[in-house]
């Protein structure tokens, strides 16, 4: 193995256990998210305490790739595609990283809402709905990472109209309800909240599958509309 193919493969290297760090990163962000609405959607906040101490796992993550990265772009100075792959990682740990906060949130909104002895305002069936896609999303943006797959990624993109929409819908039911019986106001705007931060780990899912068309073809479709 001459110098070259060795330098070749070290970098190799190191590209690889940036990816793999990012994806389980995003792994302990999903499992953060699932936790939340369990809590939410069961009663059983004795999980809370848990969410919100696991943050800081998250937080570590974050750090541990920036430096990586910042060791990657130092030391092996990559152009074109690998550059476009350091750059992207970097969006995509702090999207993840803004959804690890989602989580959080989600997991004290399910607490006040539980500590208030109201579950009714709107089922938790509802909210729960909106949140498996808002993961799924989620788990095929990595997965797109994963694969470099641009073309599955539009269709994450796409998928983030109907998360809007139904967080809409929500928003819209919780407002009737607390028109006609203000006795519910004060949970009714903890579960908009919650209804609030599903729906924006929906928006950085759509945002990491933007950055997988980026590392993958080179082309930036943030804020331009054209996802295809």
């Amino acid at each position: 193995m001459n110098e070259n193919t060795h330098l070749s493969k070290q970098f190799d290297d190191d590209l690889t256990g940036l990816r793999t760090h990012v994806l389980e990163m995003g792994g302990l962000v999903e499992a953060q998210i699932r936790a939340a609405i369990d809590a939410y959607a069961t009663g059983d906040t004795t999980v809370v305490k848990d969410i919100v101490e696991n943050d800081h796992r998250v937080n570590g993550f974050e750090k541990i790739i920036d430096d990586e990265t910042i060791h990657v772009v130092a030391k092996r100075q990559p152009t074109a595609s690998d550059l476009r792959l350091v750059m992207g990682i970097t969006k995509i740990v702090t999207d993840l990283e803004r959804i690890g906060d989602e989580a959080k949130k989600i997991a004290k909104g399910a607490r006040r809402v539980h500590e208030h002895g109201q579950l009714t305002l709107p089922r938790a069936t509802d909210v729960r709905h909106i949140a498996d896609e808002a993961v799924v999303m989620l788990r095929q943006a990595l997965d797109c990472f994963a694969r470099l797959d641009s073309v599955k990624a539009t269709e994450v993109i796409h998928a983030d109209a109907k998360v809007d929409v139904e967080f809409k819908a929500l928003v819209r039911q919780l407002i009737t309800y607390m028109m006609e019986d203000p006795r519910t106001i004060t949970t009714a705007i903890d579960i908009v909240w919650i209804c609030r931060s599903v729906e924006r780990i929906g928006d950085h899912a759509k945002n990491i599958a933007e950055h997988v068309v980026y590392i993958a073809e080179g082309r930036d479709i943030r804020h331009t509309g054209k996802e295809a």
